[in-house]
């Protein structure tokens, strides 16, 4: 297979349609309406910041793979910062052509500028061929990221919200009366 000859560049405002077209290729980032308008607004923000970048691989003036980078910090409670890779999508006409490498050498490449020590990114967990390839990169799992929408989360967790929860600033509540209120709850539950 031939690589294809393509360049990769941060976004620019005109580039609004062509990663809609990208991102929203497939029903898993969403085919609705609302997310096809966010995008202008995210390429706003993202060229007025630092923190965030999206690089953009094109051939002939079209876009065929992107891929959002955000800086953060690596962990909780560290100092410690990471270039994080998100919707790493590569068009599926130029597919192992070295266009998904091209974008992570530009994640790279924008971690080694800013002076972070870590790359981590986010592969679907149905992406077999994505984790493959970032397999192959080097990258190896530090976690399993879940998601729930709120609705279906709550529906599975009590109705009442423990007291330790509940009370605001000034009220102080002790184990044994947030422990007694989960029991009762949990009976009520069961009954």
């Amino acid at each position: 297979m031939s690589r294809a000859p393509f360049q990769v560049r941060c976004v620019e405002a005109a580039d609004a349609a062509g990663l809609a077209d990208l991102w929203h290729a497939d029903s898993r980032l969403g085919q609705h309406e609302a997310g096809r308008h966010d995008i202008p607004s995210t390429i706003r923000k993202v060229l007025a910041g630092t923190n965030d970048r999206i690089v953009v691989a094109v051939v002939n003036d079209v876009i065929v793979g992107a891929a959002y980078l955000r800086i953060g910090p690596l962990m909780p409670l560290t100092s410690d910062q990471a270039v994080f890779v998100h919707l790493l999508k590569v068009d599926e006409a130029f597919r192992r052509r070295g266009v998904a490498r091209g974008l992570m050498e530009a994640a790279v490449s924008w971690a080694e500028e800013q002076g972070t020590s870590h790359v981590l990114t986010v592969a679907g967990g149905i992406s077999r061929e994505s984790s493959r390839f970032l397999a192959r990169l080097g990258l190896s799992p530090v976690a399993v990221v879940r998601a729930a929408p709120t609705a279906a989360l709550r529906a599975k967790l009590p109705m009442e919200v423990p007291a330790l929860v509940r009370g605001g600033a000034g009220q102080r509540n002790n184990l044994g009366q947030v422990l007694a209120a989960r029991r009762a709850t949990r009976r009520s539950q069961s009954v």
